[in-house]
């Protein structure tokens, strides 16, 4: 893999004697767990425990650097600039454009191992600015089911567990509390989670992005990134376990597809995970 720039990422920097406490009772990811030259997936989410904002985290010095999509870097400061109240925390927008993503720490000081890209065993380390050419992450995003707001999900659209953030490392249930952590707590522990992040495949090239897939006329789940003939979507598991038992052939636009769980997310489509409603 050659190395490829990412354009459209900004960075917001966080630091001061209480940035850490304040990160920790705030975002889903376990701050305390995050070591040096990491950068792990994180939630800020809104009291009703759906996904308003999605990033990176990791630690730059006694303080943290937070990646996320360009489009919402100022709009995640002024969300956390009104938590702050009154800790002891600096926040501001980097002006780092983009970041590039390689494969070989070696290749590059200043590096951060993207955790989420390291539960599907892959190695992929991720440095601030331009240190290559601009492409997509989009095969590699799709081969390691990694989900991302805007192009798999809308704001406000998801709950962590449907991205399989409770399985990435992006969502704590053992830490304190932290905003929308009651809803998504209950959700662990109540096993209501039905929808869940796959991957599809088919043997010609996948319609675009926000397709519906259905099944006997019944809509089963949405495509967020494909990339010829793969992609990811979000899927009800329940009606998709039915579509399974029944035979039912399960397409999107008119493309028969192949529904496949990503094997370290732990979801299942056996038929007794639930059951349609």
């Amino acid at each position: 893999m050659a190395n490829i720039y990412l354009p459209d990422r900004k960075f917001i920097t966080l630091s001061g004697a209480e940035a850490e406490h304040f990160l920790q009772n705030l975002v889903t990811t376990d701050i305390a767990k995050i070591a040096a030259g990491e950068s792990w997936p994180g939630a800020l989410l809104t009291p009703q425990g759906k996904i308003q904002f999605d990033f990176l985290i990791a630690r730059d010095g006694d303080g943290f650097l937070i990646e996320t999509h360009a489009e919402d870097a100022a709009g995640l400061v002024q969300r956390l600039t009104l938590y702050k109240l009154r800790a002891k925390v600096q926040i501001a927008l980097a002006e780092t454009e983009g970041v590039t993503l390689f494969e070989d720490a070696a290749t590059a000081e200043g590096v951060f191992a993207d955790q989420r890209f390291a539960r599907a065993g892959m190695t992929i380390f991720r440095r601030p600015g331009k240190h290559g050419d601009e492409g997509s992450d989009d095969a590699l995003r799709i081969a390691a089911g990694v989900a991302e707001m805007h192009r798999d999900f809308a704001p406000q659209d998801v709950f962590p567990h449907d991205v399989l953030f409770d399985t990435n490392g992006a969502l704590s249930f053992r830490k304190g509390c932290y905003v929308g952590q009651e809803v998504v707590s209950r959700m662990q522990h109540r096993g209501t989670a039905r929808r869940r992040l796959v991957r599809i495949d088919a043997t010609a090239a996948l319609p675009t992005p926000g397709t519906t897939l259905t099944a006997a006329g019944k809509p089963v789940g949405e495509l967020g990134t494909t990339f010829k003939g793969v992609g990811m979507a979000i899927v009800r598991i329940d009606r998709v376990a039915s579509a399974l038992t029944t035979g039912e052939a399960i397409v999107a636009g008119g493309t028969p597809v192949t529904v496949t769980p990503y094997a370290w997310s732990g979801v299942s489509l056996d038929k007794t995970t639930g059951e349609d409603a």
